[in-house]
């Protein structure tokens, strides 16, 4: 049996001012630092040790797991950085106000963009300064790898190689892995770690700062789940 970890980062400045992030790189509230440095002592208490890390190229997640680490001890732990565990790309929506949003298209328009699996939000146009291509982060990316925005189906499509080649395989060699990133690019993972309908996964929220631990079978097929608390 493996177990695997899974951590949102901590509440975001636009977390706390309801608006959509996607790939916009806010930082982290004091409550943020707060449930970054409470999943450390989480993880501590309970005997978690990992042999590697995996997190997004974004500064909420990367802090979170930086604050999340000093907790547990002072162990270099090899981390990878990956664009792929970003958070879903909220298209032209991002930076808007969601109360605001809603307001304009109605609630449960939003709630789709939010959180059904195949449904996108309206398109970042190309010249849009928020658009990735203008990232200097993302410019080793094929033209055709930069989103003007993404449905989770979208996420999940371009988080499975990475959970192919690099995680996975972690896993199964016997590395204890923790993986820090978004609400969405997660409930992409969980979908498919967990076999999630498309239907269903809109009822999937995971919160903010909270460990999420999976115990794995040989084939990595959740077998148990659960959050510290």
């Amino acid at each position: 049996m493996f177990k695997l970890v899974l951590l949102r980062h901590g509440e975001s400045e636009w977390n706390l001012e309801n608006r959509f992030s996607g790939w916009a790189d806010i930082g982290l509230t004091e409550k943020g630092r707060s449930e970054a440095k409470r999943s450390g002592l989480l993880l501590k208490e309970q005997n978690f040790r990992f042999d590697v890390v995996f997190t997004s190229v974004l500064k909420r997640a990367i802090k979170t797991m930086e604050i999340c680490l000093s907790e547990m001890g002072p162990i270099d732990i090899p981390t990878i950085h990956d664009w792929r565990l970003n958070e879903q790309h909220y298209g032209a929506l991002e930076g808007l106000s969601k109360t605001k949003t809603a307001e304009k298209y109605g609630e449960e328009q939003v709630f789709i963009w939010r959180r059904s699996y195949q449904v996108s939000p309206p398109a970042l146009d190309l010249n849009d300064k928020r658009h990735p291509r203008f990232d200097q982060r993302y410019q080793e990316l094929g033209e055709h790898q930069f989103p003007s925005t993404e449905s989770l189906k979208d996420t999940l499509h371009r988080l499975l190689p990475l959970w192919n080649e690099s995680i996975e395989p972690s896993i199964k060699s016997g590395k204890k892995v923790l993986i820090v990133a978004h609400g969405n690019s997660l409930r992409a993972l969980v979908k498919h770690l967990n076999g999630i309908s498309d239907d269903e996964i809109k009822d999937l929220n995971i919160p903010t700062g909270v460990p999420y631990v999976f115990e794995l079978d040989g084939q990595l097929k959740s077998q148990k789940h659960y959050y510290l608390k």
